[in-house]
């Protein structure tokens, strides 16, 4: 067996490993593991969409603790400072005397859960794209590497939209995926408040993977083979977006990228050696929803932008 089939091998098993740790904690929401997974694999950052005590934080948490990778959480509110995240230079006293020194934010970590990221100021959310797009912040004319790997996970609630300030498109297009976290079913629920209200304490998860797997994990994870036409048809159903009766604004080139990495990601999760067109269409409403604008008409009439992609799709 070739050496790098071997590694293939075992790092798959080792996140086979992963997603039942996290459902030591986590109880359902298979789904959304899943996406959260991929992006992580596809270095990408996710926006999770959902109402309040659906156990985000948890989760998030608990995909650091398994990958072994340093956590940071940021509650974000409209007085919250873009220095309040990255960092700012403070005086300290030292035997040279006094000197400027860059007390880091807690943007740097690995892993950062930005809670509520709409209730963030567009100054602040501004210090935050920066981060998750070059990977690094500027703070008095200097610039600071962000640790590698580096993922912001950011969490925002549908129906409580007074005093937020809406994420802009030119942000939105940076996230990964948007995740949408729907409410657990009755049995899960059922299982949730057996395994927690009585007091106990959150289950230990095992860390699996360390930081430079899951490095090689993502280098792996884009060398996936994907055939011709599984590409193009990706690409077609994003230049689809630009022409489609029911959307105003359809979705970049970006989009076509991300479509066919989270596909490559998603395969390799999977433990499988190519990708198939159902991971395409797995990962399509998650990767363009939060990429497209439905028109007035459409909107009057219901229309979603996860059906518009479905319609898409039901003629890709």
């Amino acid at each position: 067996m070739n050496p790098d089939d071997d590694d293939i091998d075992r790092l798959q098993a080792k996140l086979s490993r992963v997603r039942g740790e996290i459902g030591k904690r986590i109880v359902g929401q298979s789904d959304v593991v899943e996406r959260l997974l991929v992006c992580v694999l596809a270095d990408g950052n996710a926006l999770l969409e959902s109402n309040p005590g659906l156990g985000k934080t948890t989760l998030v948490r608990t995909v650091a603790e398994v990958t072994d990778l340093s956590f940071s959480r940021i509650q974000n509110t409209p007085d919250l400072m873009p220095s309040d995240i990255t960092g700012t230079e403070i005086i300290r006293e030292s035997e040279q005397g006094r000197e400027f020194v860059f007390e880091k934010g807690p943007v740097f970590a690995n892993l950062v859960l930005a809670d509520e990221i709409n209730r963030a100021t567009p100054k602040t959310q501004a210090a935050l794209l920066e981060a998750m797009q070059e990977k690094q912040v500027t703070a008095a004319g200097d610039t600071y590497e962000l640790p590698s790997p580096f993922f912001i996970l950011a969490t925002q609630n549908p129906i409580d939209q007074g005093g937020t300030y809406p994420l802009p498109e030119a942000q939105t297009d940076r996230f990964l995926m948007k995740i949408l976290v729907d409410y657990p079913s009755f049995d899960e629920e059922s299982e949730i408040v057996n395994r927690y209200a009585a007091g106990a304490a959150s289950p230990e998860v095992e860390r699996i993977l360390s930081r430079d797997e899951l490095l090689r994990a993502q280098t792996l994870a884009r060398q996936v083979p994907i055939a011709d036409d599984v590409r193009d048809r990706a690409v077609e159903l994003v230049r689809a977006t630009r022409t489609a009766d029911d959307i105003e604004y359809g979705a970049s080139p970006r989009a076509s990228m991300s479509l066919v990495l989270a596909a490559k990601a998603r395969a390799f999760l999977a433990g499988r050696s190519h990708v198939s067109w159902e991971d395409v269409k797995e990962m399509a409403p998650p990767v363009i929803r939060h990429r497209i604008i439905v028109d007035f008409r459409a909107e009057r009439e219901g229309v979603t932008p996860d059906e518009a992609v479905k319609s898409l799709l039901a003629d890709a």
